[in-house]
């Protein structure tokens, strides 16, 4: 059996987004509800934000939910009440986070007395659970659902269709059932340079986009870690973690910078460039300003003549080149007559007046050198800067 309920837990496409990835939900919908006038529109909820709750104009304005379907043989109403407890602050009144109005107000629309009653038992429980943590009285609306207005077509699966777009964690943190923290859940800071990626407890769809299309693949020599900020143990950390994924550069358990929010993989790589290479250094500049190694640099010296192995790219630790295809073209770069299958990209390049191909590393974006036809050969003229070398018989060790 397909049943319904509504709930409203701040701007709607975080709430939408995540309904839609739990189990036995079968459609979600972002809409307005709990208000008194008709045809409400995106505009019109705004416009009435900032009405308090007696006004001349007796005007209720709605909030701004979704309507959950689910098949009740795959889940229940019990689980969605508490998932929906969990995903926000339901002791703020009239506001999520920055998100300040009476269009962001938490309220459960319930369709039948078992919702009901689940939601109200379930509302004590978690106000005993929130006061052992410091917080507040639960405001939260908990009434029946007497019409769902959906919202514009642009709202539906906002997400899905702007990756980047707002979805900020409001969740308290509290959970139903407590988890048991020991001191092997903590993590303390490494020695050196590490990455810690802070995620969500609960879902969160950019820290699995981050997670999928970035750390996953992830290959360079820093740490990555990806973890809870309640694991957090004796580092140094001075930007608030309100939001999930955040992207924190450390050193020696200090923060250097940060990112808040998504990353694609170039963008990452950049963040990363500077963190590792420094924003000054020639290795930087090569790599993200498109500068090239002065010939005969000490790079060079160090690279020309190598045991058996591969080059990788400085950043992503993806590999580049290999010794067996490498050669001295005696022109003070490092040549190779190509690069590793699918590890590289080829553009056209016609800076400074001249026609040539760029070599671009694939993966983290960054720039290698240049392409060369010459005397029936191809010739790759890479600077050394942007490249670290790995013995062969280090390779699988270093690159797991």
């Amino acid at each position: 059996m397909i049943a319904e309920i509504v709930f409203a837990a701040g701007c709607f496409w975080g709430v939408e987004k995540h309904f839609e990835n739990l189990n036995g939900v079968v459609d979600v919908k972002s809409g307005y509800v709990g208000g008194n006038y008709a045809k409400p529109t995106y505009e019109k909820v705004l416009k009435y934000r900032k009405l308090p709750q007696n006004n001349n104009l007796n005007i209720i304005n709605y909030t701004e939910g979704v309507l959950v379907k689910f098949d009740t043989s795959k889940t229940d109403a019990n689980k969605l009440i508490k998932s929906f407890w969990q995903i926000h602050d339901p002791t703020q009144l009239n506001r999520q986070g920055n998100d300040v109005g009476n269009n962001y107000r938490s309220a459960i629309f319930y369709t039948n007395e078992n919702q009901k009653n689940i939601a109200y038992s379930t509302k004590a429980k978690y106000q005993t659970l929130l006061e052992e943590h410091g917080f507040g009285k639960i405001v939260t609306q908990i009434k029946p659902l007497q019409k769902f207005y959906e919202a514009e077509n642009y709202h539906q699966d906002y997400l899905e269709k702007n990756p980047n777009g707002y979805c900020p964690n409001h969740a308290t943190g509290v959970k139903f059932e407590k988890e048991k923290q020991l001191t092997k859940d903590f993590i303390t800071p490494l020695k050196g340079r590490e990455i810690l990626v802070i995620k969500a407890e609960g879902f969160c769809p950019y820290c699995e986009k981050f997670e999928k299309e970035v750390s996953s693949r992830y290959k360079g020599t820093i740490p990555l870690r990806t973890v809870l900020e309640k694991q957090l143990k004796d580092f140094d950390i001075k930007t608030k973690l309100d939001v999930t994924p955040i992207i924190l550069f450390i050193e020696n358990g200090k923060e250097i910078f940060s990112h808040k929010g998504y990353l694609n993989e170039k963008e990452f790589y950049e963040q990363l460039g500077a963190f590792k290479l420094g924003k000054n250094t020639e290795s930087y500049n090569v790599a993200f300003n498109k500068n090239t190694d002065s010939r005969f640099c000490k790079q060079y010296d160090i690279f020309k003549n190598t045991p058996d192995g591969v080059f990788v790219d400085k950043v992503s630790g993806d590999i580049l080149f290999d010794t067996k295809d490498r050669f001295n073209s005696k022109t003070g770069w490092l040549s190779f007559y190509k690069a590793v299958d699918d590890s590289t990209i080829e553009k056209p390049d016609y800076s400074y007046g001249m026609n040539r191909v760029e070599v671009i590393a694939k993966k983290s974006g960054i720039h290698l050198g240049h392409v060369f036809d010459e005397f029936g050969h191809r010739r790759f003229c890479i600077n050394a800067t942007v490249l670290e070398f790995v013995p062969r018989d280090k390779i699988v060790i270093n690159r797991q």
